[in-house]
């Protein structure tokens, strides 16, 4: 045996203990199971015969490491590796550079069309035989092609006549963490941060490895690692060289690192009087720490910035604007090719108008006044990560900036990770939502991916769900929320059930009746969610702080719209929050075609109803029920479809492990429970206002109003933990 053979072999075989280890659940979509279609297996065995893989540098290496593993896994074989390309390849994985010219007019593809990120993947005919073809323009497009290679592999698509060529419609696909520095996460459900700044520099968890393969596997190549309630702290020395470490890990998986810079860091950490970005001293501070920061990190992505919201510090202290506040960052960071992501999550204590109002107020005057390298981080509805909102009016209305969308992977409004939600759904509504700015086909996803105003500057963030728990994100089926949205992120003209049926092949099961049965749970079970928390457009009726389980009936909090008796305004007349003309007028922020749709109750989707109207508890629904029968049966309606889903998932038993299936019946049961307990506090405490019974089919609550008003939580976790 030759040496470079034996010291594959003690790899593969480090690579096998590795994974022999992985508890359940943490290898992800990437557990690569073994073929056992012996056609297909005979097929994908005959393919990879032998590999010629571009040599180069780390990116390539982690490629190749990646492919190995995946080889490894599902053909439980070792794949042979050549080092110069010969006439006995049966795959080439090269650049378009390294491509010689004859194979290059077998592939006959227009390469301008990929760009730095996208791939091709084609089987062609040359030398007389089969040769599987992954190429593309730049180092981090063969990463790419390398996934895309293995998924569909997980697919178990026959590679003999494939032909896919695969870019991403969207530049920055980012992943914000909400991690404190003390390791708890702000809306985290998942356990702690996983970066240990104590242990760092010096010591690299496999973790973040892991962390960075998954999300190159889904495209995503940005992160912020810190809460956008920043603290200024991670942008001094001692936590730079730390942050330094973790980009060298993600550097070979085509990852930038971000930071959450906190406005008010040139008084806390910089020892100046001000933070006003108009102040010479302030703009000069900003300008060395950003230079700081790239002599640390030299592919720095920039700032990500909550300001002047929810008690945040930011250019309005100082009689600024945020044009102010976010070019001035932005004008530190355009030398390096940095970015600036302002959020527009703002509303005001001292603003007495409606609150989805106001962000579109604050920012839409402003557009087309942003510096280049500036976009604005604009969640998905104007509220605050609802189980459902109408989109937000700003993607409708500006143009001539740059609007990120914001999305909630973790389920700070959807149950936390013990209730089963399938958010690509969410994600899907909101993106095919028709904000019709120039005519009807104006989507969401159009703005995002920047084809509606022609923006070269184009990012999707997702909120993440990730933590240290042995899953990563606490609820298995929580996992294909953090890969739907790496995939929607990459192409936000994906359909939910593609992105089901692909996460459920990789991570469960090939078995079709399996595939069938939970793809419909999955697709199901956000509309479950809305039902028995949120139904007919109802909106933040949940507990204080922890948003823990329903609270419709707060209403003592300092400020009006952080309490849900704000939203939902039940009195003896009816329910709902009226943004008509006749009430706050928020539906005038949208397109003329929309705001006639909306302020008719008639023609208004049922699904946001309340949202948008005011209306008598006899109002009469589309179905003919009354509103207040309509609303208590969608609250049975949800209760109903989760019992449907334990029973889906113990009918599928057969086609996992035990310890799989008993897991997520646990967690169902949790679900279950919690389902009922808002059915009960909610139609109980609406019941005071109605008067009236509840209709046949809806289960009567086994507890009292006063019971539920007395439940306390001190174990809602998600929020950072006060030691007394």
């Amino acid at each position: 045996m030759s040496r470079t053979k034996a010291i594959f072999l003690f790899f593969m075989l480090q690579i096998t203990l590795v994974f022999a280890q992985s508890p359940p659940g943490y290898d992800l979509w990437l557990g690569y199971s073994e073929i056992e279609e012996p056609a297909l297996l005979k097929e994908y065995q005959n393919t990879f015969k032998s590999i010629y893989f571009q040599n180069g540098n780390e990116m390539l290496h982690a490629a190749e490491r990646e492919l190995t593993t995946g080889i490894k896994k599902m053909l439980r074989k070792l794949p042979d590796f050549e080092k110069l390309r010969n006439s006995e390849n049966t795959v080439v994985i090269a650049k378009k550079s390294n491509l010689e010219s004859s194979l290059l007019k077998r592939l006959a593809f227009d390469f301008d069309q990929l760009g730095a990120d996208g791939f091709v993947i084609k089987t062609v005919l040359f030398e007389r035989k089969q040769v599987l073809i992954v190429t593309a323009n730049e180092d981090i497009g063969i990463l790419y092609g390398v996934f895309g290679l293995l998924n569909l592999m997980q697919q178990r698509e026959s590679l003999k006549h494939i032909m896919l060529s695969d870019a991403p419609k969207v530049n920055i696909r980012m992943l914000n963490h909400w991690d404190n520095l003390d390791r708890t996460v702000e809306r985290g459900y998942a356990g702690f941060s996983l970066w240990n700044w104590q242990k760092l520099p010096e010591y690299i968890d496999q973790r973040y490895i892991d962390y960075a393969r998954a999300n190159a596997s889904i495209g995503i190549n940005a992160v912020s690692l810190t809460n956008v309630n920043a603290n200024a702290l991670i942008l001094t020395p001692a936590y730079l060289e730390k942050v330094q470490a973790l980009a060298k890990v993600f550097r070979p998986y085509g990852i930038k690192i971000y930071l959450t810079a906190r406005f008010s860091a040139p008084i806390e950490i910089g020892g100046l009087e001000t933070a006003d970005p108009l102040d010479l001293n302030v703009q000069n501070w900003w300008h060395g720490k950003v230079k700081e920061i790239y002599d640390y990190i030299p592919d720095f992505g920039g700032f990500l910035v909550k300001a002047n919201s929810e008690g945040q510090p930011g250019p309005q202290n100082y009689g600024r604007s945020h044009v102010d506040g976010a070019n001035m960052m932005a004008m530190a960071l355009e030398p390096f090719g940095g970015n600036v992501i302002w959020r527009a999550f703002v509303y005001s204590e001292h603003d007495t108008s409606d609150r989805a109002k106001q962000a579109y107020t604050q920012f839409v005057p402003f557009d087309g006044k942003f510096r280049d390298n500036v976009l604005v981080q604009t969640k998905n509805g104007a509220i605050d990560f609802q189980p459902r909102e109408p989109f937000h009016p700003m993607f409708g209305a500006m143009p001539k900036t740059p609007l990120m969308m914001e999305f909630q992977i973790t389920q700070e409004y959807l149950g936390f990770s013990t209730h089963l939600v399938f958010l690509p759904k969410l994600f899907e509504e909101v993106l095919h939502s028709d904000t019709y700015s120039k005519g009807k086909g104006s989507t969401v996803a159009k703005v995002i991916a920047g084809s509606l105003n022609q923006k070269k500057l184009t990012g999707m963030a997702g909120v993440a769900n990730i933590g240290t728990d042995l899953n990563w994100t606490g609820h298995p089926f929580a996992q294909a929320n953090w890969y739907g949205f790496g995939r929607m992120a990459w192409d936000p003209y994906l359909d939910s059930e593609t992105i089901a049926n692909e996460w459920i092949k990789a991570t469960y099961s090939q078995n079709p009746n399996f595939i069938t049965a939970i793809k419909s749970m999955m697709l199901t079970s956000r509309e479950a969610v809305v039902n028995y928390m949120n139904p007919l457009g109802l909106h933040h009726i949940f507990d204080t702080g922890h948003h823990y389980g329903p609270g419709p009936w707060v209403s003592e909090l300092s400020r009006p719209e952080w309490n849900p008796v704000y939203y939902h305004k039940a009195d003896e007349k009816g329910i709902g929050f009226n943004r008509t003309p006749s009430g706050s007028d928020a539906t005038a922020q949208y397109a003329p075609e929309l705001a006639k749709i909306f302020n008719d109750p008639k023609t208004c989707p049922e699904e946001y109803l309340l949202w948008f109207h005011h209306l008598p508890w006899d109002y009469k629904l589309k179905n003919g029920h009354t509103l207040w029968d309509g609303l208590a049966l969608k609250y049975q309606q949800g209760v109903d479809q989760v019992k449907t889903m334990i029973v889906t998932w113990d009918d599928s038993k057969q086609y996992i492990t035990p310890e799989q299936h008993n897991e997520v019946r646990m967690l169902l049961q949790i679900q279950l429970r919690e389902a009922k307990w808002w059915r009960d506090a909610c139609l109980l405490y609406f019941q005071t206002f109605s008067k009236q019974a509840l209709p046949e089919g809806v289960n009567k609550p086994t507890k009292t109003l006063a019971y539920y008003k007395s439940l306390k939580f001190p174990f809602a976790p998600g929020i950072r933990p006060q030691w007394h």
